[in-house]
Order: structure tokens, then sequence, then C-alpha cells
């Protein structure tokens, strides 16, 4: 178990993810949280990571920070997708390895398996096969941070842990329309068609995809268990389980936010990979699993988000 005074740094706190894991950090009785504003630390700077944990001297660390994006932003930004990941996970382990942190939890994705991957995907499935084509770069920056974990705890004895979460959703999500994520992005394009009276909503690729979602703050509540419970060299997957079509996922939407709506796929836009779910027997086996029905998570995600746009605060 973690010492619930000590000094924690959350790498990306502004983030989806980050911003949950510090609302589950502070709700499990943590009284020492920090955090850095990009605007003040570059995480893509050895030495300026260096600098900040020489003086913050944090105990426990969350690397959940990264460029992230949809389908379509990692598909046309591939070199800064792949060139911001590597540098942020390169320096946050390296300067937490040289302060001596005790234990880190790096956080990967889902997109690190192989397109042809047989599922559900298990964790030895990682570089058994080619990656998706549209978010390889981001995929290849995620493979290394866990190599790199790997690295540092057969060398140096490091306990540093990996998990990788299947896609994700919640309060705080990024809600753009071009690089933002299927799920939110849907959600946003349901809610401006109610406003706008539109009949018909256009759904990127055929709808036939298959995903699986977790909410984040499910996912926040396993990094701390997995913090709490686990201390070995191979990654965890964390997920729920269960899947269904984008066009499911389309129709679900549809029903709560804009009922009556007709879908429309638009099949000249890419699918991804085909299906997309993980094994998550490893993550159960040591006793958690996911408590956040799909249909529950997508009612208060879009409370969420229209409180959000009422405060302007809404990321679009």
């Amino acid at each position: 178990m973690l010492d619930r005074s000590a000094p924690v740094f959350v790498a990306g706190h502004r983030g989806l993810v980050g911003s949950a894991i510090f609302r589950r950090l502070s709700d499990a009785g943590f009284d020492d949280l920090r955090s850095v504003d990009r605007a003040e630390l570059d995480l893509r700077h050895q030495s300026a990571v260096d600098a900040w944990f020489e003086e913050q001297r944090p105990r426990y660390v969350f690397l959940v920070a990264g460029t992230v994006g949809g389908i379509l932003a990692n598909s046309t930004r591939p070199a800064e997708f792949l060139y911001d990941n590597l540098m942020i996970h390169g320096t946050v382990v390296q300067a937490s390895h040289r302060v001596g942190v005790e234990k880190l939890l790096y956080l990967g994705s889902s997109c690190i398996y192989p397109r042809e991957a047989d599922q559900p995907i298990t964790e030895e499935a990682l570089l058994a096969g080619p990656l998706e084509p549209t978010n390889e770069g981001y995929a290849l920056a995620k493979i290394a941070g866990i190599k790199l974990c790997e690295s540092y705890r057969r060398q140096y004895g490091d306990d540093f842990i990996s998990a990788m979460p299947t896609n994700l959703y919640g309060p705080g999500d990024n809600f753009d329309l071009e690089g933002g994520h299927v799920l939110p992005a849907l959600m946003r394009r349901f809610h401006e068609a109610k406003l706008d009276g539109a009949e018909e909503v256009v759904v990127w690729g055929s709808g036939s995809a298959r995903r699986e979602f977790l909410h984040v703050d499910d996912l926040a509540d396993a990094c701390l268990f997995l913090m709490d419970h686990y201390s070995e060299a191979g990654h965890v997957n964390v997920g729920t389980g269960t899947d269904c079509t984008i066009g499911e996922l389309a129709g679900m939407i549809r029903d709560l936010v804009h009922p009556g709506a007709e879908l429309a796929f638009d099949a000249s836009k890419p699918d991804g990979m085909p299906r997309k779910m993980l094994d998550v027997s490893k993550l159960t086996g040591l006793g958690w699993s996911a408590g956040t029905p799909l249909a529950d998570g997508l009612a208060s995600t879009y409370e969420w988000f229209l409180e959000a746009l009422d405060r302007g605060e809404a990321r679009l």
C-alpha cells in the first residue's frame, strides 16, 4: 500500500486521465499531491524535468502525460505524436530514477497491440504483428514507454509498472470534432445536430468496427489499485471485458442526446482496427474489475459536457 502522506506527482494532471487520478487520490486520502502546468514545465526537456524532480522529490509518480487524439489527429500528425510522447516518457522515467522515486505507474494505450491481434487481446500479444497504420506513431511511443519501465526495473531494480487501458471517456474529455476520440466527438456531433434541428448525423466509418469503452474514473481506481497491489515487470490490461460496434455506440448516444435522429455512416473515413477488446483476466485475477455500465457513463458524461458548456470550460 502506498503511504497516503507521501508526496505524489501526477504528470498530466489537467488531462482526462490525470484529472481523474487527481480526484481518486484526493478521495483516498492522499494529502500531498504535486502537479505542474505545461507552461511552467515542458516535459519534453530532460534538464528542466531533472531540476523540477530535484526540487520536488516525489515519492510516487503517475505518468499519464502525453500528446493524445483521435484517429484523424493520429493519422495526420504521426511525427508529433511519436516525438512528443517518446520525449515525455523518457524524461519523466529518467528523472524518477535519478531522484529515487519509490514507485511509478506508466499509462500506455491499447493501441500498442497488433492490428490483427486475436480477440480479446492478451498482454502477450504485444509485438506479435504489425500495428494499426492510423496510430502507429503513438503506439510505437507507448511500446517504448513499456519497455523503458521494464528496462529500468531489470537494470536498476526500479519499481516501475505499466498499465494499458482500453478506449477511455468521461468528464474532462476532448470534444473536438477533429482531434477528439470517437465517443466525445459523436456526443458533440449529436448535441449540435439537436441544437440545429438536423435530422441526420454523420458517423465516420462503416460503423462495424468494435470497441471497448472504460469510464475514466474506473481507470483512475484501477491505477491506484495497481500501485497498491502490483509490482511486476509485465504490463496489465485495464478494461471492461465487453465491447460494442461503433454503430451501436452511435445509437446509444443518439438515444441519449438527440432521439429520433437518423444515422448516416461515411465509409470513406477509416474504421481503424476491426476490433479492439482487451483480455482483462490478469487484472480481475488480482482483484479489480470495472464498475460503471456504459449507459450510466454516457449519461453522466453528457451531463458534465452540458455543465462545462455553460461554464465555458468544455474542450471543443
